[in-house]
């Protein structure tokens, strides 16, 4: 049966998955168009890589409905595997074959027509760089290699959609950029892009993003609408000689938000950075602490996390 080329590639509602008494997905709902490339964010236990196996059609759902492609992955999942490519943090390559046999070994399995193999092969040990390592046994290559080489046997079939599943765990920062590099060009050629990443960075590269906790999405949007879904208030980085003496010192202050570590410093969200700068100034320095380093910044998408993730859980408590 042939994919359905109209309407969004990924269409999700009210979707819930339980395991006994656990919820590990609990009432998602979300469309993502075609071409896009579409992040999911949160820690780990969030719900993310659960939700990506049921839009696989490799678990079937409690309840809601989900489609990829048009195919529903309660009633058609053989369809959908057809028709993704699925790559996940493992890598699912077998070290004692070549890059060229493993590539051999996907094509059968993807079905590729023999007659288009060759030409596939071709694309794949261009597009990831590994032409000059063709014989080389998979084993010996690095970690960066290795996800480039499990990337192009996920696109074999020319797949519409990717589901790429924590595909830079465990990869050096020079390799992840590179593979993004790659994600980029995938998407440019009309390939809708599914991802799930614990890095925040990365969480930057997405069209659009979903963040997921407790198995539910508490934020959807683009890595500049989440940013500014903080809300009013203004965001301070602050560095100084008793990192925890700062916060107990400003903690509770008037116009103080949010206090929240950050790398070697504190992020500060205050209501008037005018005001605050000065106050933070005359605090600390009667509590006795240098300050280093106090600015105005922009937030990230870290901050956007941890404040996000500590509103839930205050709500929680």
């Amino acid at each position: 049966m042939l994919p359905n080329t109209s309407g969004p590639a990924v269409h999700i509602e009210s979707l819930t998955k339980r395991f006994g008494d656990f919820v590990a997905v609990d009432n998602v709902s979300l469309d993502v168009t075609r071409g896009e490339v579409f992040g999911f964010l949160g820690p780990n236990g969030a719900g993310k890589s659960t939700t990506i196996r049921i839009l696989c059609g490799l678990l079937p759902p409690t309840s809601g409905s989900a489609t990829v492609s048009g195919f529903d992955v309660a009633t058609q999942p053989e369809d959908i595997k057809r028709n993704i490519g699925y790559m996940s943090q493992k890598f699912s390559l077998y070290d004692d074959l070549t890059v060229e046999e493993n590539i051999d070994f996907f094509s059968g399995v993807y079905g590729v027509p023999p007659g288009k193999q060759q030409v596939r092969k071709d694309y794949v040990l261009k597009m990831a760089m590994l032409e000059d390592r063709r014989t080389t046994m998979t084993r010996l290559l690095s970690g960066g290699w290795k996800q480039r080489l499990a990337l192009g046997c996920a696109i074999l079939h020319e797949p519409p959609i990717l589901f790429l599943d924590e595909p830079t765990s465990g990869v050096d920062p020079i390799a992840r950029r590179n593979f993004w590099e790659l994600i980029y060009q995938l998407s440019a050629a009309g390939h809708t892009i599914f991802v799930t990443t614990h890095y925040m960075d990365e969480a930057e590269y997405c069209n659009r993003i979903a963040l997921m906790y407790g198995g539910r999405i508490i934020a959807l949007g683009s890595p500049a609408e989440l940013k500014t879904s903080l809300g009013v208030g203004h965001l301070l980085n602050l560095e100084s000689s008793d990192l925890l003496g700062s916060m107990t010192a400003l903690e509770g202050k008037n116009g103080i938000l949010d206090i929240a570590v950050f790398g070697g410093g504190l992020h500060v969200k205050v209501e008037d950075a005018g005001a605050a700068i000065p106050e933070i100034w005359k605090t600390l320095e009667s509590a006795h602490i240098q300050v280093t380093a106090l600015d105005s910044i922009l937030p990230s998408m870290e901050d956007v996390f941890v404040s996000l993730i500590e509103k839930e859980e205050k709500a929680a408590a």
